[in-house]
């Protein structure tokens, strides 16, 4: 490596590697798997903790699929058997610093554009979220409406507060308003604003949050909640561009652009009538999904590191690092409510923790004791239950063959009772 051109440090100690990771930051890090003392699943823990952007390729002469399962997903780049080929060696570290440079040259990119976006910061290293990033960059100038979808706690409002500042509308005024937080009647006040006299306490005009984001940007959360009366008078203000307050007869001229989202199937929706297909294609000039944080796990660490950075400043703690053992945990866990669960999480452990380390006595009781698995339903019609139980047994096979060291041809009826109990056996 060092005939290449690179900075190398080296040790023969697992320890030592450790505490040259706490003392230095590095870009690549090669390392057995099979050491004593500490592993190089421990080392590649160490490194992910401290430091996200490193990439982790690891070497072993005990080369078997269930360990090169469980390292890649913890995080490592790239697994090579011994006796290895030193030219594939240094192509691997070739493409593992390639892909670092990259990742530094998006963080600089991000820096610099923090300065103009304000407080909007989108935390990734996952392609996806990239290319997404990508997209969302070449529509905001576009003024065109976008559709926004995805679990709850994926960040749909931060993607859309993205897309506002990167728009010509940025210095305009930016609104958000939850389509299924309030009633019918609350909504269309809120929304159109009433004339005086309209109703019973109207004593005066009042412009709504429409009229008032004229100039900027409106992002209507949780679309599918709002009524069929309310989806008329939206699509109004879409087609017409101006809408009549409550109460009154004169339209009123706005100029806003519209960002909506949904954590339902929306097509679903419009499929079932509960949602209008005029509206639907109005709103729907860009889609951009927003992955489940289960999906991109590579954001996992990153996004610890940020949240830690993020509670310690606002705590004024100096807690400045996750335990490898916390972050082997979240990388394995299933996130039902995303990164916003996974904020809250991080939270809690800067608030409790008692010195530099986040600890696993620090995470909440049912993430330590509870092996909590997601599954999630894909696009489409809702499947019956028993569509949705020979699913559940479908997913869980693979799970359960590695569990008990079989193929899942190989599963035995009591590997079946234990997990279903006798009545589901034979099924």
């Amino acid at each position: 490596m060092k005939k290449e051109g690179y900075r190398v440090t080296g040790t023969m100690s697992g320890p030592r590697a450790l505490q040259l990771l706490e003392d230095n930051e590095y870009d690549i890090v090669l390392t057995d798997l099979k050491m004593e003392k500490v592993d190089g699943v421990e080392v590649l823990e160490k490194s992910k903790a401290l430091h996200p952007d490193a990439e982790v390729i690891m070497i072993t002469a005990y080369a078997s699929i269930p360990s090169a399962v469980e390292t890649m997903k913890k995080g490592a780049y790239d697994y090579i058997a011994k006796p290895f080929n030193l030219d594939d060696v240094r192509k691997a570290v070739r493409a593992a610093l390639e892909r670092v440079a990259l990742r530094k040259e998006n963080t600089q990119l991000r820096e610099q554009l923090e300065q103009f976006e304000g407080k909007v910061k989108i935390v990734t290293q996952n392609s996806m979220m990239e290319k997404l990033l990508e997209t969302a960059r070449q529509i905001a100038p576009t003024d065109c409406n976008v559709l926004i979808t995805g679990e709850s706690g994926t960040g749909k409002e931060l993607f859309a507060r993205y897309l506002h500042f990167m728009s010509g509308r940025s210095k305009g005024p930016f609104f958000a308003i939850n389509c299924g937080a309030l009633t019918e009647d609350l909504l269309a006040n809120e929304l159109f604003g009433h004339e005086q006299g309209a109703f019973t306490g109207a004593t005066s005009q009042k412009k709504g949050i429409i009229e008032s984001a004229s100039g900027g940007t409106l992002f209507l959360d949780e679309i599918t909640e709002m009524s069929k009366a309310m989806q008329v008078k939206l699509l109004r203000v879409l087609q017409e561009k101006e809408l009549i307050r409550v109460g009154g007869t004169e339209p009123v001229p706005v100029d806003v652009r519209i960002l909506a989202a949904s954590n339902r199937n929306i097509h679903e929706a419009v499929l079932q009538k509960r949602f209008r297909q005029d509206l639907y294609y109005r709103l729907n000039v860009v889609s951009l999904h927003i992955p489940p944080l289960s999906e991109r796990r590579d954001d996992i660490p990153l996004l610890c590191q940020y949240f830690l950075k993020k509670y310690s400043a606002l705590m004024h703690k100096e807690v400045r690092e996750i335990s490898p053992s916390v972050i082997g945990l979240l990388m394995n866990y299933d996130f039902p409510g995303n990164v916003r669960e996974l904020e809250n999480i991080i939270e809690r452990g800067v608030a409790l923790a008692n010195d530099r380390v986040v600890e696993m006595a620090h995470l909440p009781d049912d993430l330590k004791d509870l092996d909590i698995k997601t599954f999630r339903r894909k696009e489409g019609r809702y499947p019956t239950l028993a569509e949705q139980e020979l699913s559940y047994i479908r997913w869980v096979l693979p799970k359960l063959a590695a569990a008990t060291n079989r193929t899942t041809d190989g599963l035995l009826p009591h590997d079946f009772a234990r997990l279903y109990g006798e009545s589901v056996m034979e099924r």
